[in-house]
């Protein structure tokens, strides 16, 4: 760990210069003492890191000693450092990884480059989160994972939508971080299959190893089950909405056929809408109250109807 973190402590005084030791200290989250005794080993390895005392002080590395990247482009770099550790690499336990990564990038560009890291993160910030607060990575991932990394057979239980569970053993090819979660991917009978990893009820390794096609590719895989996915027949539905919402409809997840709009007296709108599924339509409509109401088609009224009535049983008359 000690190599590690001398590592890192040549990185950042290439990357930045002049660096105090209370700096340094918590740039590596150690102490100054640890801090004093790292610059001590560097300089026994011939490393030229110099002192200087005083309030402008501080440890720096000779201007000679400094090794130039080569072959990347402006672009290529600034692209790199626009990397600010996604939350998917955090999930997966490899945000200190990538920020060492990036340490070594910008310690290793030439000296006319020394402040890019600083201006490029001062422009620009991905933020990989929504305005909802973001708890932990699901909880089968690190072991589905580990599954993926060494081609371990896992067993997996899901709820079907209409809530039995099903339990099912799968050959876990690959991980895909996409629209805010991570899905495992798998083929059955030669049928790419993505289940949402939050959406596991249990993920346990086997300990049995699988055989990965030597051609697999997983960005393909990937593609052909979007592919699937957005090929599927959609369910098409009428609505009477309140006026407000009648714009807003794709928020909620239903989209909508914005030439299917007719609006009424009372100020409401019929809109011709559409979802993935049956029970997707149920919960997006029951979700939004009593500012839409289903005209067909007639199941789905029917089940919204139903649902309705057993929540208003549940919760007693109304006051």
């Amino acid at each position: 760990m000690r190599a590690d973190r001398l590592l890192s402590l040549l990185m950042l005084l290439q990357s930045r210069g002049r660096l105090t030791a209370a700096q340094l200290a918590r740039e590596l989250e150690v102490s100054e003492r640890t801090v004093y005794r790292d610059i001590d080993a560097l300089s026994a390895a011939g490393v030229p890191v110099y002192g200087d005392r005083g309030p402008d002080g501080g440890y720096a590395l000779l201007d000679s000693y400094r090794t130039d990247l080569t072959g990347l482009t402006d672009g290529e770099t600034r692209a790199l450092l626009l990397l600010t550790i996604p939350s998917a690499l955090g999930d997966l336990g490899l945000d200190d990884d990538m920020a060492q990564a990036l340490r070594k990038l910008a310690a290793a560009l030439p000296a006319s480059r020394r402040g890019e890291e600083e201006r490029v993160l001062n422009r620009f910030y991905l933020d990989p989160n929504d305005w909802r607060e973001r708890g932990a990575g699901p909880a089968h991932l690190g072991a589905l994972q580990r599954a993926v990394w060494e081609d371990l057979l896992v067993d997996i239980a899901y709820h079907l939508p209409s809530g039995p569970l099903v339990n099912q053993r799968i050959a876990p090819y690959g991980l895909v971080a996409w629209a805010g979660e991570w899905r495992v991917l798998t083929l059955v009978e030669g049928r790419v299959l993505a289940y949402a990893v939050s959406e596991l009820a249990e993920a346990q390794l086997t300990g049995e190893h699988f055989a990965r096609p030597a051609r697999f590719d997983l960005r393909g895989a990937w593609a052909a089950w979007r592919a699937g996915r957005d090929a599927r027949p959609r369910y098409a539905m009428t609505l009477r909405v309140d006026g407000w919402l009648a714009a807003r409809l794709a928020r909620y997840g239903i989209e909508t056929d914005a030439g299917g709009q007719t609006a009424e007296s009372d100020g409401r709108v019929t809109v011709r809408g559409s979802c993935d599924s049956f029970d997707d339509a149920r919960a997006r409509v029951l979700a939004l109250g009593g500012a839409v109401e289903v005209l067909e088609p007639e199941p789905l009224r029917r089940s919204v109807i139903d649902y309705a009535e057993q929540i208003a049983r549940r919760y007693g008359a109304p006051r």
